[in-house]
């Protein structure tokens, strides 16, 4: 039974696991509308219907809307979390490296390592009683360091009341980006210094020095067997020698490339531009089990200051780390 225009919405519904957005799931499930003119949306998606608030497209309505009534609020910083999200999903091409992301509540972390010798890496004929090879997994030594990344709002009430919620909305995912090239920043570090449990990545060296050819990426697709070389991330500099080799001009790869945008070696990798990254190095990877992502919470607020409309010095923050899965799975070329 649809539930959605009779719930009192509180500030202490963000300190539930999964914020506010669970607290309203919880109350006014989505299922309870299969079939219905509200399918498709969330809780918090009702929430804004309800109280008749538009934040896309032309016809959106100013922040004031939002503080009409102290329920409506309370939606405040859930649409602040949410436009500061969908920036970083733009902006991010962490989704194109990480093999797995681990939610957790603290901020103590150890991930699971698994040393695998060459010899491990071969399934050997297992001839009858004969003692079965084994592969050991445990925790890491050290924990995942995790980084705090934000930026603090600052602006009062009065000079965006009457701002529309599109043109505010693209300002918060400017935030989201941000935070996105910093997380991608961690991640690249993770993958080549390794998290702190003796697993950087092994260098592949080029054959001539300082010059990238189409041979070194051979090298790194062979060096990184008998993982798959399917994802490359490469600095301005080097992205800009491999766009230039010969092979890609390949038919199929340029007309991907224009059509597109997006970029394909001729080894069949992903070739993910890195700014982030320090010039004269190319990392390769198996993106299904590199890098574990770890993050404490999502994107987060300060939700009281921003019901109570303390614009002035409101953070938003997302805390993250990166942890090695195989260390064997990523490979810098320098």
């Amino acid at each position: 039974m649809a539930n959605y225009e009779n719930i009192t919405i509180e500030k202490g519904m963000y300190q539930n696991r999964g914020g506010l957005t669970a607290a309203l799931e919880s109350l006014d499930p989505s299922e309870n509308y299969a079939g219905t003119a509200l399918e498709g949306l969330d809780a918090f998606s009702r929430q804004l219907k309800r109280y008749n608030i538009r934040v896309n497209g032309r016809g959106s309505d100013c922040v004031e809307k939002f503080f009409q009534s102290s329920n409506s609020a309370a939606l405040f910083p859930e649409y602040v979390s949410r436009a500061v999200k969908q920036g970083m999903e733009r902006a991010d091409i962490l989704g194109s490296i990480v093999a797995t992301v681990t939610d957790i509540d603290g901020m103590d972390y150890r991930s699971i390592v698994s040393d695998v010798s060459e010899d491990d890496k071969t399934l050997k004929v297992v001839g009858e009683g004969a003692y079965i090879p084994r592969t050991t997994v445990k925790t890491g030594e050290n924990l995942v360091k995790l980084h705090k990344r934000g930026r603090m709002l600052v602006a009062s009430y009065e000079a965006l009341r009457f701002q529309r919620l599109d043109l505010f909305t693209v300002t918060l995912g400017q935030i989201g980006a941000y935070i996105a090239c910093a997380q991608l920043k961690d991640a690249i570090g993770v993958l080549i210094n390794g998290d702190g449990n003796n697993n950087a990545a092994a260098n592949v060296s080029l054959a001539t020095s300082g010059t990238l050819t189409y041979g070194d990426l051979v090298s790194l697709w062979a060096g990184l067997s008998p993982y798959e070389l399917n994802t490359i991330l490469a600095p301005t500099a080097e992205m800009q020698t491999i766009l230039g080799m010969t092979q890609m001009q390949d038919s199929y790869a340029g007309l991907n490339f224009q059509a597109t945008g997006k970029t394909v070696t001729p080894l069949g990798a992903s070739l993910l531009h890195a700014p982030e990254m320090t010039s004269g190095k190319l990392i390769g990877l198996d993106k299904n089990c590199a890098l574990e992502m770890v993050q404490a919470g999502g994107v987060v607020t300060d939700y009281d200051k921003l019901i109570d409309r303390q614009l002035e010095r409101a953070a938003v923050t997302c805390t993250a780390g990166f942890a090695k899965i195989f260390t064997g799975a990523s490979k810098t070329l320098s």
